[in-house]
C-alpha cells in the first residue's frame, strides 16, 4: 500500500487483540506493508517474565518485578522496521516464545507497578509515528489518541487452533485442549484485571477474524489504515 507518510505525517496506528488472535503476525505484516516499525508490546511483558523467572523472582513480587522493568531498553530501527528489546544488555529473542512465558506474561502484566514502569518506553518508541503498535491496551491506555485503532477478535477454539499450528511449527509438542485451556485462562486473566484490562477502545474498529485467512485479515486492516488515512486528509483540506 506504499510507504505512508514519507512527504509528511507518520502515522501511530495500534491492534488490540486477545491472545492467539493474530496480532502479532498481522502487525509485523502491515508494517512492512507500510514502511513503519512495528512494536511487540507482548514481548516487553514476556521479558520481565523471562528475566523474573531466570532470577528466582516470585511472579506475584509486584516490587520485584518493577524493579526488574528497570533494566529493560528498547532500540528502534528504521531502515529494518524492527523494535529490539535488550535486558541488562542482552538481547532478547526466542527464549521468552514459549506458551509457558505467554502465561507468565499474562500474569505479570497485572500489576500496575509493572505496567507503568513500561508504559514510557512504549510512548517513546511511538513519539515520533510511523509505528504499528500491538499489544492489549495499545488503544485505551499506551496510545489513547493513537491515529487509527484496530481490534482483533476471534472465537476462542479458532485462536487455540492457530496458536497450536504456530507452536507446533517452532517443533513444540503441544496438545490442543491445553492450549485452549490456557487460552481462555488468559482472556479471564487480560479482560477481568484492573489495571488495564483488555478491551477494545471506544473510537477502535473491530474486526472478527474467527473465518477469516491471515491474508484475508491483511488485506481487511490495509483497506481499514487506507479509509483512515483518507479521511484524515480529507478533514485537513
Amino acid at each position: 500500500m506504499g510507504k505512508m507518510g514519507e512527504a509528511g505525517r507518520r502515522y501511530v496506528i495500534v491492534v488490540d487483540g486477545p491472545s492467539g488472535v493474530g496480532k502479532s503476525t498481522v502487525a509485523k505484516i502491515l508494517a512492512e506493508a507500510t514502511g513503519y516499525c512495528c512494536l511487540d508490546t507482548g514481548a516487553l511483558y514476556r521479558t520481565v517474565a523471562w528475566r523474573a523467572l531466570s532470577r528466582d523472582i516470585s511472579l506475584y513480587d509486584e516490587s520485584g518485578l518493577v524493579g526488574l522493568c528497570n533494566g529493560i531498553t528498547m532500540i528502534r530501527e528504521e531502515v529494518s522496521g524492527k523494535i529490539r528489546i535488550q535486558a541488562d544488555g542482552e538481547e532478547i529473542g526466542a527464549q521468552i516464545r514459549s506458551e509457558d512465558m505467554g502465561m507468565a506474561a499474562s500474569l505479570v502484566s497485572r500489576f500496575p507497578g509493572v505496567r507503568r514502569a513500561l508504559l514510557h518506553l512504549q510512548r517513546k518508541a511511538g513519539e515520533s509515528g510511523g509505528i504499528i503498535a500491538e499489544g492489549r491496551d495499545m488503544g485505551t491506555v499506551v496510545f489513547p489518541d493513537a491515529d487509527i485503532k484496530i481490534f482483533l477478535d476471534a472465537e476462542p477454539a479458532e485462536r487455540a487452533r492457530r496458536r497450536l499450528l504456530e507452536l507446533v511449527d517452532r517443533g513444540e509438542k503441544v496438545d490442543y485442549e491445553d492450549v485452549l485451556n490456557d487460552i481462555i485462562l488468559r482472556d479471564e486473566q487480560d479482560r477481568n484485571r484492573t489495571a488495564a484490562p483488555l478491551k477494545p477502545a471506544p473510537d477502535a474498529v473491530v474486526l472478527d477474524t474467527t473465518h477469516l485467512t491471515i491474508g484475508e485479515v491483511v488485506d481487511a486492516l490495509v483497506n481499514i489504515v487506507r479509509s483512515k488515512v483518507d479521511q484524515m486528509r480529507d478533514s485537513s483540506l
